[in-house]
Parts: C-alpha cells; sequence; structure tokens
C-alpha cells in the first residue's frame, strides 16, 4: 500500500483546481462562495443530495495561482459558517 502522507503533492501552477463543499440544503450556495472568493473567476456545479434531503454538495472549479493560494482557500471555505465539509 502506498503512503500519501510520504508524497508532496505536485502541481504546475497556476492550474485548475475543484473543491467539494457540503452545505445545508436551505443555502444559497453562490452567496457563500462569492463572499470567500469575492471577484475571482470560478464555476458552481451541483453534485448530489443527500439521501434525505437534508445536505447538498458542490463543486467548485477555479484557477489557483500557487500552493499557498489553494490552500488559503481551502481554509477560508473550511471556516465559513454555511459550509459544512469541504473536500
Amino acid at each position: 500500500m502506498v503512503d500519501l502522507n510520504k508524497h508532496k503533492l505536485e502541481l504546475d501552477y497556476p492550474c485548475s483546481w475543484a473543491y467539494k463543499i457540503v452545505v445545508l440544503e436551505s443555502i444559497n450556495i453562490k452567496e457563500v462562495v462569492q463572499e470567500v472568493i469575492l471577484e475571482r473567476e470560478h464555476s458552481v456545479k451541483e453534485s448530489k443530495v443527500s439521501a434525505k434531503g437534508k445536505f447538498k454538495s458542490y463543486t467548485l472549479d477555479l484557477i489557483v495561482h500557487n500552493d499557498d493560494d489553494r490552500k488559503t482557500i481551502y481554509e477560508l471555505l473550511g471556516q465559513h459558517s454555511s459550509i459544512k465539509m469541504v473536500l
């Protein structure tokens, strides 16, 4: 088995990056994403709805410029009170 903790992710920046975001069904995902990434060009697509319909997941695609940029966006998304999970 490969231990992924021993391998560093190597990307050629800038590159397209996708974040999976899980929110309550009632949340306006476009407003939430706009609050985090401001004026950056992006796309948001609905992915799945939970079995009971309480949660929805979305894919957020945007260009990241370097490793810090990618990680910062991940952290900002995770800190937003309306976002339940970021992958």
